[in-house]
């Protein structure tokens, strides 16, 4: 069994994207994120301080814009609206979750296709369907996830893979990502009746459901590959969707929780800043 290094591989990776960023600023361009942060979930801050670290790490600007959980979707909206007409920012995000009197629908539309780095936007996801020459800016997550297996360079062509959970932040994206490169996807969800046996038949597994430790030792044949994207705190110990110390023995790859793929998506959110930065130098 051998570990998936998501902390290793974030930062061979930001060593990487150094190169294109001072390409901007040589050009007078000088990346900008702007994040906003509603309420004070430690999560979210903590979520949300993670991305400012990884920015300055960068040297991409980045400002934090927080707002009191009552705050009004109307004023949400209107500011990503001013925002979108901003020509030194670059990105947008909001950190989910948001409070119940805020659409993230509306949210999402609102901001401009080509500053949104999470990737949400219908625009976005639209164009990542169509091939793998149009993800442009794809979900954070599931790009993040497809970095990971390129960094290790496994071959997906042809691969029987499962994705477990159909969302719009990870599974469908990463399933649609892993179709463009050739894999034979299956994707289970809450209403699957035999997620078990398409478990077991799959080459590689992501799981990415938010059920702590889903994914049982005899859901997993031998050698497979597994990525978790999941994260929760079952008593007192960090875990993903996978039960990690019962799955591991039996897999040729699998990533820890931490350190595995939440690095990639932090990555994930810069990368996808800078392209939002070069298409828009670029008017693409």
């Amino acid at each position: 069994m051998e570990i998936l290094d998501g902390k290793k591989v974030s930062s061979e990776l930001f060593s990487q994207l150094e190169p294109r960023v001072k390409a901007l600023k040589d050009k007078g361009v000088h990346p900008r994120l702007v994040f906003f942060l509603i309420g004070e979930s430690p999560a979210s801050m903590a979520y949300v301080g993670m991305k400012e670290k990884a920015c300055a790490k960068m040297g991409i600007a980045s400002d934090i814009l927080r707002y009191d959980e009552n705050v009004t979707e109307e004023e949400i909206i209107t500011k990503i609206h001013e925002l979108n007409e901003d020509e030194t920012v670059h990105g947008i995000m909001t950190q989910l979750p948001l409070p119940k009197q805020i659409s993230v629908p509306k949210v999402t539309r609102a901001i401009a296709a080509k500053k949104d780095v999470d990737g949400f936007h219908a625009y976005n996801f639209g164009k990542m369907v169509l091939s793998k020459e149009f993800e442009h800016l794809p979900p954070a997550t599931a790009l993040g996830i497809i970095r990971l297996i390129e960094a290790y360079e496994f071959d997906v062509e042809g691969m029987n893979i499962t994705v477990l959970g159909r969302s719009n932040l990870v599974g469908k994206p990463v399933a649609i990502m892993l179709m463009n490169r050739g894999a034979t996807v299956t994707v289970c969800h809450s209403r699957t009746k035999n997620t078990k046996e398409h478990c077991l038949n799959a080459d590689m597994i992501v799981a990415a459901t938010g059920v702590p430790q889903l994914v049982k030792e005899d859901w997993v044949k031998q050698g497979a590959i597994v990525i978790d994207a999941g994260y929760a705190k079952v008593n007192g110990k960090t875990t993903g969707d996978v039960d990690y110390d019962a799955v591991a023995p039996k897999c040729s790859w699998i990533t820890p929780v931490p350190g595995g793929v939440g690095p990639m998506t932090i990555y994930s959110i810069v990368e996808n800043t800078v392209t939002a930065a070069e298409r828009l130098q670029e008017n693409t």
